[in-house]
């Protein structure tokens, strides 16, 4: 299992347009759903305090965004987790989510990533900075990320 793991860690990894046909697009969509897990988990780590509000709100947003079931789930929290923790930098990630999101799904990911942050009830200011680059990196004008926290705090009950 820790093989299949690593090997799907590397496959996720590897550039895009690396293959073609089938494979390549089911690739593309792992790719996608590791590096907008792995985003989900540096909002859910950036506070040191990982309550299970913000793991929920993790596991519920991943779940409804990708269909997953739960086996496939927690496989891919462990693996975001891990790759949360290995990375140095945000690029890699945001560079999946510019290449195969819209505008609108790109705010959709923010939104779900200031949910999360939200979900404990309280926004640490790191917390606020992680999503302000975050959110520089995907290329969203600042109006659209004030919007995206505006909803995601209303939507807390904040």
């Amino acid at each position: 299992m820790l093989r299949s793991l690593k090997d799907l860690f590397e496959s996720l990894l590897a550039p895009a347009g690396s293959a073609s046909g089938p494979a390549s697009v089911q690739d593309a969509a792992h790719r996608l759903q590791l590096a907008t897990a792995v985003l989900l988990v540096e909002v859910m780590r950036a506070d040191s305090q990982i309550g299970d509000a913000e793991r929920q709100s993790v596991l519920a947003t991943l779940r409804n965004r990708f269909s997953l079931a739960d086996d496939e789930l927690e496989r891919l929290v462990e693996l975001a987790e891990r790759s949360s923790r290995d990375a140095t930098d945000f690029h890699g990630f945001t560079s999946a989510l510019n290449e195969q999101l819209d505008h609108a799904q790109k705010v959709q990911v923010i939104e779900a990533m200031w949910a999360v942050a939200y979900a404990d009830g309280d926004l640490a200011a790191h917390e606020n900075h992680v999503l302000w680059r975050i959110a520089d990196l995907l290329h969203l004008p600042h109006g659209a990320y004030i919007s995206a926290k505006m909803r995601a705090k209303a939507a807390a009950d904040l």
